[in-house]
């Protein structure tokens, strides 16, 4: 039997960018529960997905802008690494092989903003224009 270290995430899309040949998504994703006075909380939390694969991070780069919902499937792997003062730092990367859009959020329904992000050269950094909504804060 084969063993298994596999992520899914559906969440909103917050920032994408470039860290060397990879693309890397940060996803909030939301989870409900109820607090000691019965009352529903939600708390948000935050994941980045790392894509190796260079069709996926041109899809990502054409399709994909902040706050659209998106799913992301692909496996864990632990890491390590040796900080400058000699110290041992362990992480869990989450290496995406799977990403599509579900829905594209409401502000990027115009079209426009991936044109405007081609022309800049900077894609994951949204062109605004007009004054920021209240809701620019919020991470999904």
């Amino acid at each position: 039997m084969k063993n298994i270290a596999e992520f899914q995430l559906i969440g909103r899309v917050g920032v994408v960018k470039k860290v060397g040949s990879t693309t890397h998504v940060t996803i909030a994703s939301n989870y409900s529960y109820k607090d000691e006075g019965g009352e529903w909380r939600d708390d948000a939390h935050w994941n980045e997905v790392v894509v190796f694969s260079a069709t996926t991070a041109r899809y990502i780069e054409k399709h994909i802008g902040k706050g659209d919902l998106v799913h992301a499937r692909g496996r864990v792997r632990q890491n390590s690494y040796e900080r400058d003062d000699g110290e041992r730092v362990f992480t869990v990367d989450l290496i995406c092989n799977d990403f599509s859009r579900l829905a594209q959020a409401a502000d990027n329904r115009d079209g426009e903003h991936r044109d405007a992000e081609a022309r800049e050269g900077s894609f994951g950094r949204r062109q605004r224009t007009g004054s920021p909504s209240p809701d620019d804060a919020i991470p999904y």
